[in-house]
């Protein structure tokens, strides 16, 4: 609970060359010459619901952060697929280079059993045509053999080597067998291992493939939001330039301009004047800069009991607040009133400072031109008519 006390204010002058060149203000405070009044107690709420201004674009805002936030949790999990899927990759692309050795030795093998085969082929033919010759010669008798040979030194000796030869051979049969064999049991192994691996792969591929339609809808949806992120921020911008142009008319007209800026009148406090616009809230829950940040200061300042109206809408709705307050309020202006422009998308709401008589008013103001600045004008009484301003009476 911050407490406030209520003070009255020292008169203030406002200078202008083609009206009087002063007036007071609150004169009726000044003839009562109060010093204090009794504080008064007000519940300060972090952030008000609505716009103290502006709801409207509060509201646009208040949506992008939101979708900004799952942009950016998106954004995060996005990083994390990416990195599951550089990882895939990287377990694919070594087993596919596992894949590539075992394929390259299973074509080696292949050869080699080829290659086998085609020795086993040869030994066979060799062994056959032994065979032959050792059979056609098995069909002559010892005898003849005898008499066919020079002596019986080259006997023995046919006979060793149709045997030495037909050993060889057999053995070089085995060997080749054994050596297919292994080729053979080589490759089944090889052929398994490329199946387990081409399996694997698959399930990696599978994997990745997941995590590559994750990453396209968490793009997909970053897309969507950004979408209406910048759709929100046309719709501010468009609201902005309303009422801009709102505000703008309404010194435009015969007579009404605005008169000066900052010249030393602004008793704004410099908490909220040295702060970003919309970067506080005041004590009644108003952003900081805006039009009606700086009238409920003023009502404040001027001694007068100013209600809690954080949350509670636009600078257009401060009339319909007051009059379900029990407040008055009419179209005849007074100093130190409020005056409400209830036009646009969210109005503007000014002080009152002084009421000259041909009807036409000189007020103190904040964010005229949605800059967040002070500035002080006047508003013909053609002016004051033509915009339907109301004046707020607070007690």
């Amino acid at each position: 609970m911050l407490m406030f006390m209520y003070k009255h204010n020292k008169t203030k002058m406002f200078k202008n060359t083609k009206r009087p060149t002063k007036f007071q203000k609150l004169t009726s405070l000044a003839i009562l010459g109060v010093a204090t009044i009794t504080a008064v107690g007000f519940s300060y709420i972090p952030r008000a619901n609505a716009d103290s201004y502006d709801a409207q674009i509060k509201a646009l805002q208040s949506q992008n952060a939101s979708k900004q936030a799952a942009v950016n949790d998106l954004a995060s999990q996005a990083s994390s697929y990416q990195d599951a899927i550089n990882k895939l990759q990287q377990q694919i692309d070594a087993v596919q280079g596992q894949i590539n050795i075992n394929l390259a030795k299973q074509a080696d093998l292949q050869t080699q059993i080829t290659q086998s085969q085609a020795d086993l082929d040869q030994q066979k033919k060799v062994l056959g045509e032994n065979i032959r010759v050792t059979y056609v010669e098995g069909q002559i008798s010892t005898i003849e053999m005898l008499a066919t040979s020079k002596n019986l030194s080259e006997f023995v000796d046919k006979e060793e080597y149709h045997t030495a030869v037909k050993n060889k051979i057999q053995d070089t049969l085995k060997k080749i067998a054994v050596l297919q064999n292994q080729l053979k049991e080589q490759k089944t192994q090889v052929e398994n291992l490329l199946v387990d691996q081409k399996a694997q792969q698959a399930q990696l591929d599978a994997s990745k493939g997941e995590q590559d339609r994750l990453l396209a809808l968490n793009s997909s949806q970053q897309a969507s939001y950004n979408a209406e992120i910048n759709s929100n921020k046309s719709k501010i911008s468009d609201l902005r330039k309303q009422q801009a142009a709102e505000n703008a008319r309404l010194f435009s007209g015969s007579g009404s301009h605005i008169i000066a800026g900052n010249n030393g009148n602004d008793t704004y406090p410099n908490k909220w004047r040295n702060a970003d616009q919309d970067s506080m809230v005041d004590s009644w829950g108003m952003y900081n800069r805006e039009c009606v940040s700086y009238t409920a200061w003023k009502v404040y300042e001027s001694g007068r009991f100013m209600p809690y109206w954080g949350g509670r809408g636009n600078a257009n709705q401060w009339d319909d607040n007051a009059r379900a307050a029990g407040i008055p309020v009419d179209g005849n202006p007074k100093v130190g009133d409020v005056a409400v422009k209830n036009s646009g998308p969210y109005g503007h709401v000014m002080y009152v400072e002084h009421v000259y008589s041909d009807g036409s008013i000189y007020i103190s103001q904040y964010n005229q031109s949605l800059n967040g600045t002070y500035s002080e004008a006047i508003i013909s009484a053609e002016g004051v008519r033509s915009a339907g301003l109301q004046f707020i009476h607070f007690q």
